[in-house]
């Protein structure tokens, strides 16, 4: 018997529920019930995820982890309560960096954890990086500038939320929030709001739950087709700061 069978079986027994009754609150047929806990199938993905939720239960824990007596979830937010993440390989066996374009954004918030979703996006490989997992995000909106909208971010995958490092940027994956590119404002803590800042002081800071967070990428670089801009001619009132400054410091050099 396979792990999600086994699972199923202990917790619809739990709540006390025939597979005629579980069958009738999660929608499916009660030959379809018989099945997975007879471990002849396995419920497609959109289908773990109505039962995960269900019985209040991590798809993670769901698929991976022995449910029974002795079984108790781990704290919500906690850094080791972190799903398997879905990747792509190439034909040599390296790992791709998938793009989500910005009309993926709402989807991918649906299907992150879904092989066959990840499997249809965009995909590339960069060798400068080879250690790590990686996936690259189209930002949208001017709340990052200069980073402008469409631009591009490649994040590498943070598996423990304990090493976000306050002031450097993220794209953060929430429940509410969906997929956003932000300065990180605090160091995370277990059950803890997380504060994204934006470098566009427009915009104000706001904070995401822990629970509500699904995935982490820190950013390594970005793309963007737009150019910088010329550094403009020298003005008099700025040669003469220049000045000012290089007189203070000659002074300095000199006193000392």
């Amino acid at each position: 018997m396979s792990i999600i069978s086994s699972n199923l079986k202990f917790l619809r027994k739990k709540k006390g529920l025939t597979q005629q009754q579980f069958a009738d609150q999660i929608g499916i047929k009660r030959s379809l019930v018989g099945a997975y806990e007879e471990d002849r199938a396995d419920p497609k993905y959109d289908l773990l995820k109505k039962i995960a939720l269900f019985f209040d239960v991590s798809i993670d824990a769901f698929i991976n982890e022995t449910i029974d007596e002795k079984w108790a979830p781990k704290p919500k937010g906690n850094p080791a309560n972190l799903r398997v993440l879905s990747i792509t390989v190439d034909k040599e066996d390296n790992e791709n960096i998938e793009l989500v374009p910005m009309k993926a954004s709402a989807g991918y918030l649906n299907g992150y954890a879904d092989p066959e979703f990840v499997g249809t996006l965009p995909k590339f490989y960069l060798p400068m990086f080879k250690q790590g997992t990686y996936r690259a995000f189209e930002i949208k909106g001017d709340s990052m500038l200069p980073l402008v909208s469409g631009s591009i971010v490649i994040g590498e995958y943070v598996e423990n939320w304990t090493d976000i490092k306050p002031n450097e940027t993220y794209v953060v994956l929430s429940k509410s929030e969906g997929v956003v590119y932000k300065r990180i404002g605090n160091k995370f803590k277990d059950n803890k709001k997380l504060k994204l800042v934006s470098d566009n002081p427009a915009y104000e800071p706001y904070e995401v739950q822990a629970e509500d967070i699904l995935e982490v990428w820190k950013a390594k670089a970005y793309f963007s087709t737009h150019m910088p801009e010329p550094m403009p001619e020298p003005t008099m009132e700025s040669l003469t700061t220049m000045m000012a400054q290089m007189q203070r410091s000659i002074s300095k050099l000199s006193n000392n």
